[in-house]
């Protein structure tokens, strides 16, 4: 089953996607709601919908973000965007080895989601804005410290994800060992829509990978190709890495990474030692097209007026400093 977000008649909600209309929900439901109902009862409500609510077609209504997650996990398992991107953004050669013992992700933005035909503001102070063409995979029932065959079943579903990134900002902040953080945290796409996990039973290898075919376009030309299963480790192998140690919970989203071969531009940036394709500039159109899940397409709007700089550090005699505040504990 096919879940979207909605607007129509000046209402926001839930709705099933069926062909070329949407059954909306009753208003106030929210896709967020259904994925915590756990999936046997979300596809109830959703054949519930499409056999009671009246069809809108998809051209009188506009599609949101599929749901707003509590918390977003971004996966890096492709090998060549790794090695690709580390070229481009770390001046380094070649994928590290703590790649591969684990499959790394870091936490971005939740409160930045935006959704199909949106206009994506990138920070003024950027020069190399990039997409980053993933699918993510939506958490339905929680866990703690899951094995990999026990993650499958904790899975609800999947959608398409852009991870749009602020290279160069992306760069200068990595040289401290930390984030990315300004360089990624101004926009996170999903959408169209949120594919139930039981759509793709026949989408896996004999390892249980999925075999969707991801496509990226920039202004209609095709800048990018790769089969997801060419990720280094599978969904459920990533939600139970995720919930080592800690919770996952429904509704969280975890990004598989940007696909291989093209899923972003700095990849290519990497490979040929300049900047080719062009960062994205005001007016691009940015369209993804994952196989069984939908085409996600969004422009790039005029960024906004550039942010007070911030001050210098302050820099200090750290010793002295110390010397003198101890001091002052001790005269009182």
């Amino acid at each position: 089953m096919r879940f979207a977000t909605i607007r129509h008649n000046g209402s926001t909600v839930a709705a099933v996607l069926d062909g070329d209309t949407v059954h909306p929900f009753p208003a106030g439901t929210t896709v967020l709601e259904l994925v915590r109902a756990g999936l046997a009862a979300a596809l109830a409500a959703g054949a519930q919908a499409v056999s009671t609510a009246r069809p809108v077609p998809v051209a009188d209504v506009t599609f949101h973000a599929p749901l707003q997650p509590p918390t977003i996990r971004d996966f890096v398992t492709f090998e060549e965007h790794v090695e690709g991107v580390r070229s481009s953004v770390q001046d380094q050669a070649g994928v590290p080895d703590a790649w591969y013992a684990a499959p790394h992700f870091y936490f971005t933005n939740p409160y930045s989601v935006t959704g199909p035909d949106a206009q994506i503001i990138p920070p003024a102070e950027s020069a190399a804005l990039d997409f980053e063409l993933e699918v993510a995979a939506v958490v339905g029932t929680a866990g703690t410290d899951l094995t990999v065959e026990e993650a499958a079943g904790h899975i609800f579903g999947y959608t398409v994800l852009n991870d749009w990134s602020a290279r160069d900002l992306q760069k200068r902040e990595m040289q401290v060992g930390l984030g990315p953080a300004k360089g990624k945290d101004f926009a996170n796409t999903l959408g169209p829509v949120l594919v139930t996990a039981n759509e793709f039973a026949d989408f896996h290898d004999e390892d249980g990978f999925l075999t969707l075919a991801c496509t990226a376009q920039v202004n209609g030309v095709e800048v990018g190709a790769d089969v997801l299963s060419n990720m280094g480790w599978s969904f459920p192998a990533l939600l139970a890495y995720a919930s080592r140690n800690t919770r996952i919970e429904p509704g969280d989203v975890l990004g598989s990474g940007t696909v291989g071969n093209g899923g972003c531009l700095a990849e290519q940036w990497g490979r040929r030692g300049r900047q080719d394709p062009p960062p994205l500039q005001p007016g691009d159109i940015v369209t993804l097209l994952v196989e069984g899940i939908g085409t996600l397409t969004n422009t790039i709007g005029t960024p906004a007026a550039p942010a007070p700089i911030l001050p210098a550090p302050r820099r200090r005699d750290h010793a002295a400093e110390r010397a003198r505040h101890l001091a002052a504990v001790d005269r009182a």
